[in-house]
């Protein structure tokens, strides 16, 4: 392979694999994300681990599930101290304050991330936009250059950046231009050094809000007379908990503030791979493209990721998300992949695209694909994890869980359990694949429903331990507030679903 490349890691925030002119929204104007597509291979089936943002980051950087690291929903709490950002006179009116009480935990302590695996094997790592993995402040797994948010989310000209320990309110400055700024100014620095980087660009668009007043307004105005057509306008979804949309003003004002974001967030990307071609003189760039989750935005009447419904919903729209490689010289330009792939995939490919032979004590479910990202060839995941007979025949399956609702997706088949009570799904793809005619409780598919229930149960008995089991977490969506285990007097570490 050579020289060890350098790792771009772009990941989006709420972004639907369907939201990219490439994947076949028309509207949408993303000529970057489109030049990615078109310059390596671009995933049609990409699957995240859990459909909401923080127990998704957390499974990228992991390898492992959220019944292992224990990050079951977004992170609300435990992101900054509280009391020290109210001392410094910086809450943010517009985002909402920190509770005093809130204190930092570091929801990812003692857990391995490929980040520490590349940093302990000589790659410089950095950081510029959204941790969201608590204790935002610091420093932490393997990072040496550290531009985060107090939070998850934020205003999108009035973003609180932490930066050297200390946390200030960027007033009238657009957060993905910022993140953008700092990730130019950390990549000029990294390439004039020996070793190899990675730099994280982790931007929070397109993710609400998506007021005009929240994005440039050239994006504003080039999708003000847009008609949308790709978007389904269908009547809210019954379970939604964001309120209604359908027949109201709010679907043109939120489509035309998410496609804003992602162009805005797109012409961002073109800065940096112009820089990625200024610098690339001496070591070649590794440059991948995703997003931690889904997002409906009208599909199936849905406004929201997973918790845009409660109970909280699987739809593909929920769980697949962009997923785009380019490698010049290694990877096959202008391929598409129509396999299977999962989140939890990334980790076994990172180390092994950089050179890294890992060997540890933990189970991870996922299977490099670097092999047929560099041949070219479609993805042949030969196995679903341990305790498989030599010479079994397998089939490429994706498993997906939050909180107490799992799922499992073969190409053709899809089945959801909600634990303890439901409701519960099942789809036939094949020949619906727009999921709108749910098959559970149709006798004629109890066999169906058996086998994938039998066979969903069994893989997550390999990877869930103890009591971050997910089946056994109140996951409501509504968010989390410390890590498993560490409630103190707290009867419930989620919130109520009233709180979304």
């Amino acid at each position: 392979m050579g020289k060890r490349p350098n790792i771009l890691f772009i990941l989006s925030d709420d972004q639907g694999e369907w939201a990219m002119h490439c994947a076949g929204t028309t509207e949408l104007y993303t000529p970057n994300l489109d030049r990615i597509a078109a310059e390596g291979m671009r995933f049609e089936n990409f699957f995240c681990v859990s459909p909401v943002c923080s127990p998704a980051r957390a499974s990228l950087l992991t390898g492992t599930i959220p019944s292992v690291h224990g990050v079951h929903d977004w992170i609300r709490s435990g992101n900054v101290d509280g009391e020290r950002f109210r001392k410094q006179g910086q809450e943010n009116p517009y985002a909402g304050g920190y509770s005093r009480e809130t204190k930092p935990e570091a929801f990812l302590e003692g857990q391995v991330t490929y980040t520490d695996l590349l940093a302990e094997n000589g790659y410089t790592c950095a950081l510029s936009g959204k941790w969201h993995l608590g204790d935002s402040v610091r420093m932490q797994h393997g990072f040496s250059k550290w531009y985060s948010l107090g939070r998850g989310g934020c205003c999108y000209y009035h973003a609180d950046i932490t930066e050297n320990g200390d946390i200030k309110v960027e007033h009238g400055k657009y957060v993905t231009e910022l993140i953008t700024d700092r990730a130019l100014r950390w990549m000029d620095e990294l390439a004039k050094e020996e070793n190899p980087f990675y730099l994280s660009v982790h931007y929070t668009a397109p993710h609400s809000p998506w007021a005009e007043d929240q994005h440039p307004a050239k994006w504003i105005d080039y999708y003000r007379d847009c008609a949308f057509e790709s978007i389904p306008d269908i009547p809210d979804h019954p379970n939604m908990t964001t309120g209604p949309v359908y027949n109201t003003g709010r679907r043109r004002e939120n489509l035309t503030g998410y496609f804003a974001a992602v162009s805005a967030m797109d012409e961002q990307i073109g800065r940096i791979l112009q820089k990625v071609e200024e610098l690339d003189s001496g070591r070649e760039t590794l440059v991948i493209f995703t997003a931690d989750n889904g997002m409906n935005m009208g599909h199936h009447g849905v406004w929201g990721k997973g918790n845009g419904t409660f109970p909280m919903n699987m739809y593909d729209t929920a769980v697949k998300v962009p997923f785009l490689v380019c490698w010049k010289g290694h990877i096959p330009a202008g391929r598409v992949n129509r396999e299977l792939v999962s989140a939890y995939d990334v980790f076994p490919t990172l180390l092994e695209l950089a050179g890294i032979s890992w060997h540890g004590t933990k189970i991870l479910p996922g299977k490099s694909f670097a092999g047929q990202l560099l041949s070219g060839e479609k993805v042949d995941k030969s196995g679903e994890g341990v305790g498989k007979a030599a010479g079994e025949e397998r089939t490429v399956v994706v498993y997906d869980e939050y909180g107490p609702v799992r799922m499992i997706r073969s190409k053709d088949w899809k089945y959801i359990h909600r634990y303890p009570y439901g409701y519960h799904e099942l789809y036939d793809l094949e020949n619906d694949p727009g999921e709108e005619r749910n098959l559970y409780g149709d006798p004629r598919y109890a066999g169906k429903v058996a086998e994938m229930r039998r066979r969903m149960e069994g893989w997550f008995e390999q990877y869930v331990r103890g009591e971050r089991n997910g089946i056994m977490q109140a996951v409501t969506g509504a968010g989390q507030d410390c890590p498993v285990g560490k409630s103190g007097d707290r009867v419930n570490i989620y919130g109520r679903v009233e709180e979304i």
